[in-house]
């Protein structure tokens, strides 16, 4: 579970809870989604108007990954891919999908990176985001794995949100990978756009 002494005053965007409990309950029912938000600490869900405690969605995914070991990576995913889907929707305007899809790869990637690190305290709270290059991101002090420990990569959540973006507006081809965690004891989250062969 996150450290009793993480940043109790961060915010970050409602959609780091929203878009997971619909995921969680397609995979166990409503029952499921009442059980993990009691043990994560949660009495309701936010309300989506406003920028909601990082703590309580840290706690969430935390639980998440803890009661569902085998389908955490899955599900975090999901809610990632579908996080994404709903800031194409409702945050960049339409005709901003026609120019970044019209022009290469390589600038399109530019842009939307841009926007990205302008928007970063959406997905990354307190954590210190860093565009190293348009393929290239970091997140410093992550809170959603804040305080946690496990061998292997764990911000499935972030990397599908990048992937989605990616895919969407610079070339179907992208694909975001964790090369580095946090929770493995590294100083950042260290995240990768490549493109793959289809």
């Amino acid at each position: 579970m996150p450290e009793d002494g993480a940043d109790q005053t961060g915010l970050i965007g409602p959609n780091a809870i929203l878009q997971l409990l619909p995921v969680v309950e397609e995979y166990g029912g409503r029952r499921r989604v009442t059980e993990l938000m009691a043990n994560a600490g949660l009495a309701e869900a936010p309300d989506g108007k406003s920028m909601i405690p990082e703590r309580d969605a840290a706690r969430l995914h935390c639980q998440l990954r803890h009661e569902e070991p085998g389908a955490a990576i899955r599900l975090s995913k999901i809610a990632g891919q579908r996080t994404a889907a709903y800031i194409l929707k409702h945050r960049i305007p339409r005709p901003a999908h026609v120019v970044l899809k019209a022009l290469p790869a390589s600038l399109a990637a530019y842009i939307l990176a841009r926007a990205i690190a302008q928007h970063a305290w959406t997905f990354a709270g307190s954590g210190r985001f860093r565009a190293i290059t348009p393929w290239h991101f970091q997140i410093e002090n992550n809170p959603l794995i804040r305080g946690e420990t496990h061998r292997d990569v764990t911000c499935h959540w972030h990397a599908a949100v990048f992937e989605h973006l990616y895919r969407a507006l610079v070339h179907r081809r992208c694909r975001a990978v964790e090369t580095k965690c946090g929770c493995q004891g590294h100083a950042r989250c260290e995240f990768e756009i490549r493109l793959v062969r289809s």
